[in-house]
Parts: C-alpha cells; sequence; structure tokens
C-alpha cells in the first residue's frame, strides 16, 4: 500500500486532525474516528474487486484495533477516543497491518512517557504505575474480575495524549512499509 494510495492520504490527513485535537483539549472527536471508520468501511468495499472480502479484512481491522486497546480503557491508562481512534486505524489498514500499527503505536507511546516522566522527573513512579497495569492486567485475565486497586489522580505522571502516539506509529509504519523498513 503506497502512502499516495487516496484511503492513505485521507488516514493521514485524519491522524493529523486528531493528534492536534489530543494535544489541544485531550480529546478527540467522535466525528472524525466514526467518520473516518464509516469512510474507509465504504471505500474499501466500494474500490475492491472482491468487495466482501476486502470489507471483511476492514471490519476486522476495526474490530482488532477496538480489541486490543479497550483493555487498556477500562484500566483507565487510556481514554476513549484513542480506542476508537485506533478501530478507524484498523478499518483503513485492515487485520494484519492494524497489529503492526498498534505495535509501532505502543512503542511511540512508550518512548513518549518514558521522555514525559523524564522531563516531569516522575520515572519511578511511572514504572510502579507501569507495574500497577501489569498487575490488573494479569488478574483480570486470571480472574476475569477486576482487581480493586486504581490509581489515583495524585499517583498519575500526567496526561499524555496518547492519539499523536498513535498517529506516529501508524505513519512510522506505513511509510516504513513503504519504503521497505517495516
Amino acid at each position: 500500500m503506497l502512502a499516495t494510495d487516496p484511503r492513505i492520504v485521507v488516514l493521514f490527513a485524519l491522524l493529523a486532525i486528531a493528534s492536534v485535537s489530543d494535544y489541544r483539549s485531550y480529546r478527540i472527536p467522535n466525528w472524525l474516528t466514526v467518520g473516518g471508520a464509516a469512510f474507509a468501511l465504504v471505500y474499501i468495499t466500494a474500490a475492491a474487486v472482491s468487495p466482501l472480502t476486502a470489507f471483511s479484512v476492514a471490519l476486522g481491522g476495526l474490530l482488532l484495533g477496538f480489541a486490543i486497546m479497550l483493555p487498556l480503557y477500562a484500566l483507565r491508562v487510556m481514554g476513549a477516543g484513542d480506542v476508537k481512534l485506533m478501530a478507524m486505524v484498523g478499518a483503513f489498514l485492515g487485520v494484519y497491518e492494524t497489529f503492526q500499527a498498534i505495535l509501532f503505536a505502543f512503542i511511540v507511546g512508550g518512548i513518549a512517557a518514558i521522555g514525559f516522566a523524564l522531563h516531569k522527573r516522575k520515572l519511578l513512579r511511572l514504572l510502579q504505575n507501569a507495574k500497577d497495569v501489569v498487575y490488573e492486567m494479569s488478574a483480570l485475565g486470571m480472574s476475569g474480575v477486576r482487581p480493586e486497586a486504581h490509581l489515583d489522580a495524585h499517583q498519575s505522571v500526567g496526561k499524555l495524549p496518547f492519539g499523536i502516539c498513535i498517529s506516529i506509529g501508524t505513519a512510522g509504519y506505513v511509510l516504513g512499509q513503504q519504503f521497505g523498513l517495516a
């Protein structure tokens, strides 16, 4: 998939808008995520030689992006807009590429979180919070019951607009794939 493909141009434009919105207000509007996902599903289905297969792959990407990010929203690690943004990315990229874009977004997010924590001089707090999230996810996975421990606002390192990390990670993956680097 080339970065000059019309759907990728639209995806990059939507990611840029989402990044600006997330940076300014820590919010990603529903019209952007839902509208972008709807556009992707319609465009990919209409442009395909095999519309049913193309729709299935796009829908699978949307569901994968949503499913992987939803537990992090449930644990209050990220906002609902981030979950919906990754679902939208999934609709544009399909299943395999969505998984790769998520990995890139998490790498970018991890680097950004470490840089943010170092800047705020709260690296130890970040590491403790990461340990707590891993504990909560494993407890949730093993028992199906959400643990009672929650992060208090004063324990947080701060808010990181993760939509920017999703945008950079996705763009990095798509461009890296085009140049044979991803």
